[in-house]
């Protein structure tokens, strides 16, 4: 079992940024799932006391009940947790909470098993497990998810760049024999996907929500012009390794293990669909979602589908003045055929509860949602170990993937990416994506990581900086 030579990041110190995360930013998430199912609760009460039918009001009044259990719950996890009280054991509730538990046990014989004293990592996945056992345990709302109205409230608010953008992919096709037969431009093309997943819903810095025709024919100088203006803010950057890499595939796997959902899993999919429809490395695109509702925004198998479907109703999403709404269509169809044909695949099957059900295939899934770093991928999920190793490359986005990648592990900034992913680095090759929003950094400059550590900026948690690391796979 590897053991990372350094400790793990906690709240201990009052200075750092996960203290900050536990007295401010989860009593805020907490108290926002309370103020949900108060309000569901509400509209239930007064849905039942419209109905005369008696017969129809007990389901109703059941459903109001378990939902005042929930509330009580998740108070009572509000008011410990403020208090740094021991954290519970995760009950048996017919979904997976065996590593949980006994990590607890480990942390409770070393005096770490409180809200303040236990690793962050391990207790904000702790935390998220634990809410959706208050869900999973009762009858009526063990399907819900308390952040899916969140998620889809963001999503609409990314319309115009969601136009934008399928703009410019309908420029693409009309430039497609073009594309095809120049190296270079799809190169340009490439680092703009990459950064436009990279930096999320800072639409303002991709390039691709206000191309033109004639910036795609003259793309070299348009693209590299804004990728110069962006390149100091990426402190460790192989693209240039990445792309040579996708290269050298012809008709290629590529796997995304997705962040979060909304606007920033449509990126994900504008970057799939460059992939698979304008160049030749790639013909297969799987995504892994998580099986439960995690991080607030992550991506479930339902937010997936849901997604596509919407993006196809414009009253979702209405096009704005100018813009045309066939090009956002035309692009979601493509999608529609590309999921129904396999091209594009989710790692478990497209109506898989939350949660995973009873279904096999859904097993090694769980894996995205145990608090094991991904260095012990194979040790507690060898299924899906292998499965990737079958993959041409691996995209594991965002900032939560990249602590996990790392343990959270309060590694020098100038580790090398190798080494802070222990025995997975060389598994698979491998591409991070990641805005720092952690004090997790590895692989940047020792001089520029300390000239940014004395400078007293937030470098490390305030999303201005961001990570491109590759590694590629051992050599067999």
């Amino acid at each position: 079992m590897f053991s990372a030579p350094y400790p793990p990041y906690d709240p201990t110190d009052p200075t750092g940024f996960s203290y900050t995360t536990v007295v401010h930013r989860w009593p805020v998430i907490i108290t926002g799932v309370i103020d949900r199912m108060h309000r569901l609760s509400h509209e239930l009460c007064l849905e039942m006391n419209a109905t005369e039918v008696e017969a129809e009001k007990e389901p109703l009044k059941l459903r109001i009940d378990e939902a005042r259990g929930i509330i009580e719950k998740i108070s009572k996890l509000k008011y410990e947790m403020g208090r740094n009280y021991v954290m519970e054991p995760i009950p048996s509730d017919g979904e997976p909470a065996e590593t949980y538990n006994s990590e607890l046990q480990r942390l409770a014989e070393e005096a770490k098993n409180t809200w303040f004293t236990a690793p962050w990592l391990f207790a904000e996945c702790y935390l998220y497990r634990l809410l959706r056992s208050y869900f999973v345990q009762t009858t009526q709302w063990s399907s819900f998810d308390p952040f899916a109205s969140q998620k889809a409230e963001t999503f609409k608010q990314s319309g115009k760049a969601i136009h934008q953008i399928a703009t410019t992919m309908h420029e693409l096709q009309e430039e497609h024999a073009k594309l095809a037969s120049d190296s270079e431009k799809l190169g340009v093309l490439f680092k703009e996907m990459i950064q436009m997943c990279l930096w999320g819903n800072a639409t303002d810095l991709s390039l691709l929500t206000h191309m033109s025709s004639s910036d795609i024919e003259n793309l070299q100088t348009v693209g590299k012009d804004a990728q110069t203006a962006r390149a100091e803010f990426i402190l460790r950057d192989d693209q240039e390794k990445v792309w040579s890499h996708v290269v050298s595939l012809s008709g290629g796997r590529v796997d995304f293990v997705l962040d979060n959902a909304g606007f920033e899993l449509f990126t994900d999919l504008v970057f799939a669909d460059f992939l698979v429809t304008y160049t030749p490395h790639v013909s297969t695109v799987v995504f892994h979602p998580k099986l439960i509702p995690w991080f607030v925004s992550d991506v479930t198998p339902g937010d997936f589908t849901d997604t596509i479907h919407s993006l196809l109703d414009p009253a979702f999403l209405p096009p704005p003045p100018g813009m045309d709404f066939e090009h956002l269509q035309t692009m979601i169809k493509r999608w529609e055929r590309y999921v129904a044909e396999g091209v594009f695949a989710l790692s478990v099957p497209a109506t898989t509860p939350l949660g995973g059900g009873s279904d096999g295939a859904a097993e090694s899934a769980q894996f995205w949602t145990s608090p094991a770093p991904y260095w012990d991928m194979q040790r507690h999920a060898p299924g899906l170990w292998n499965a990737l190793r079958a993959s041409n490359l691996v995209i594991f986005k965002g900032d939560l993937n990249y602590r996990k990648l790392t343990g959270d592990v309060q590694w020098p900034a100038w580790t090398p990416f190798s080494t802070a992913l222990g025995p997975l680095a060389g598994s698979f090759p491998l591409l991070s994506l990641r805005t720092n929003k952690a004090d997790v950094v590895v692989g940047v400059e020792r001089e520029i990581a300390e000239k940014l550590d004395g400078s007293g900026s937030k470098w490390r948690v305030d999303g201005r900086y961001a990570l491109i690391s590759f590694l590629e796979a051992n050599k067999e």
